[in-house]
């Protein structure tokens, strides 16, 4: 128990210390925000700083952070020191650079700031695959709880009925001014989230659940022994570090009353977040006595909604049941809303669409919400673990065009180089790697032989590990001589 409540000590200081080192490196003025600048009444709109708060810790958790940590605890405690560290050295840093320099650059969209700082050809690639990534998600995250809600209502009431519901729902939080649904509801929502969290937590400790201590299970407890490296670090993505809060951010970049709010909304939302995602995996490995029994229940429930559902009643009783519908129903619908959200924005920037029309905002949300019904019959489990590779892609995308941002203004760059570099090796290590990646072919070409699980990762490593470590290497070369030597030459 004791690794547990060090590793929520760590997220609280690195909170009040590093935060303050990071925010020195883009530090905030008295210059007008784009809310008050040129608010539009629609996505330009000014909020108070516990609204934004909780909107972006709704915005960027979901269910994220909850999904995540329960896999990654198959791991064992390992995964708290991937959470701890990768959230107040990565996370933080890559969603407070992504809100503050939206918010610098009139709350432009990530792709836009991508292009500013890696040229035009990045650019295009990150429109492409911020709008595909964000229309996947928003379907994804349409299905799980039109499944979940048809079991618990009449036959009627089937999944069709509940998809078309929440399409609907997705359409309005698209189309309407932000203060009208995400603005007024999602407060309420996010402050659910929090107490559910807490009441997990707090259930741990006081029913005496036995929490692992790092020090006598440090090592690779994954019950089909697959590697920590890089499986863990994607498959823990929101919780630590995640591109997809970069796509998130510039929508309270735009409803932030003053850039002193940033490091409060962005970096304290990220340790929000590492928070509960701590909580979730102390107590997938706890609840059900390590991690032999979590892969069990893993297993053998209908999902991960049902293991959330199980770990709350457990835990709680009744009422942990009344949360962890809010959970498994309302926190992937509010990621679902603010990612089609997000993909009209990042339309609209792409093609100059002026949104404050209500006409022109309808000729982008009607394609997405038609693409996404078209959609929804994707298998959930296949998209995660892309969205998974997706999240931590785009992340070293956005930290390497911060990094370009405090070289060219001739700030320290190292905060953001080497996560960015981190980042670099586990993404292409893991796409690889990986059995949705390219590990099966390179596992092949390596053994000769069909392999399947950790023997297939295994093999495929031989390959994957030094190429990955090479790209990375190559990244930051390229970003070294391209950006401060050329810097230091001028």
């Amino acid at each position: 128990m004791l690794t547990f409540f060090i590793a929520l000590l760590t997220l609280v200081v690195g909170f009040l210390t590093y935060s303050v080192v990071v925010e020195r490196l883009l530090p905030p003025d008295d210059r007008e925000t784009p809310a008050i600048a040129h608010p539009d009444g629609v996505d330009y709109l000014p909020l108070p700083i516990w609204k934004s708060f909780l909107i972006q810790l709704l915005n960027i958790a979901g269910l994220g952070p909850i999904f995540g940590a329960l896999s990654g605890a198959l791991w064992g405690p390992v995964v708290y020191f991937w959470i701890v560290f990768g959230t107040i050295f990565a996370g933080g840093v890559h969603d407070y650079f992504s809100g503050m320099l939206s918010e610098r650059h009139n709350g432009a969209s990530i792709s836009e700031i991508v292009g500013i700082y890696l040229g035009p050809q990045m650019k295009t690639v990150m429109r492409i695959f911020a709008v595909v990534l964000l229309v996947l998600v928003g379907t994804t995250f349409s299905t799980g709880p039109a499944g979940l809600l048809a079991l618990l209502t009449p036959k009627s009431l089937n999944v069709t009925f509940w998809l078309a519901i929440i399409l609907v729902y997705y359409f309005l939080a698209t189309l309407l001014p932000i203060d009208k649904i995400i603005g007024r509801f999602y407060p309420f929502f996010g402050a659910a989230l929090i107490v559910m969290c807490v009441g997990v937590g707090g259930g741990l400790v006081v029913q005496g659940y036995e929490l692992p201590e790092m020090w006598n299970s440090f090592a690779n407890l994954h019950p089909r022994a697959l590697p920590i490296w890089p499986l863990m670090f994607i498959t823990v993505a929101c919780g630590a570090i995640s591109g997809f809060h970069a796509t998130q951010s510039p929508m309270m970049a735009r409803c932030i009353t003053s850039e002193y709010q940033g490091r409060k909304v962005f970096y304290g939302a990220m340790v929000a977040e590492g928070v509960i995602a701590l909580i979730w995996a102390a107590a997938g490995v706890s609840v059900y006595n390590g991690t032999q029994g979590l892969w069990d229940a893993t297993t053998s429930l209908a999902g991960q909604s049902a293991l959330v559902y199980d770990i709350c009643i457990r835990v709680l009783g009744p009422v942990g049941g009344v949360l962890a519908m809010i959970g498994v129903i309302v926190c992937p619908i509010t990621s679902g809303d603010t990612a089609f959200r997000s993909a009209r924005l990042t339309l609209a920037d792409w093609f100059g669409i002026d949104q404050k029309p209500r006409t022109k905002r309808l000729l982008l949300s009607v394609p997405l919400l038609l693409c996404g019904a078209l959609l929804s019959n994707m298998n959930f489990q296949v998209i995660w673990r892309y969205f998974s590779w997706s999240n931590q892609t785009l992340a070293m995308i956005a930290l390497w065009a911060a990094a370009v941002f405090l070289c060219k203004v001739r700030h320290n760059f190292w905060p953001l180089a080497i996560p960015a570099t981190f980042m670099s090796a586990v993404s292409s290590t893991y796409i690889l790697v990986a059995p949705e990646g390219f590990g099966p072919m390179i596992s092949k070409m390596v053994s000769g032989e069909a392999l399947t699980g950790a023997a297939a990762i295994d093999a495929a490593a031989k390959v994957g590990y030094p190429v990955g470590i090479a790209f990375a290497a190559l990244c930051f070369a390229i970003f070294w001589f391209k950006c401060v030597r050329t810097n230091a030459a001028e």
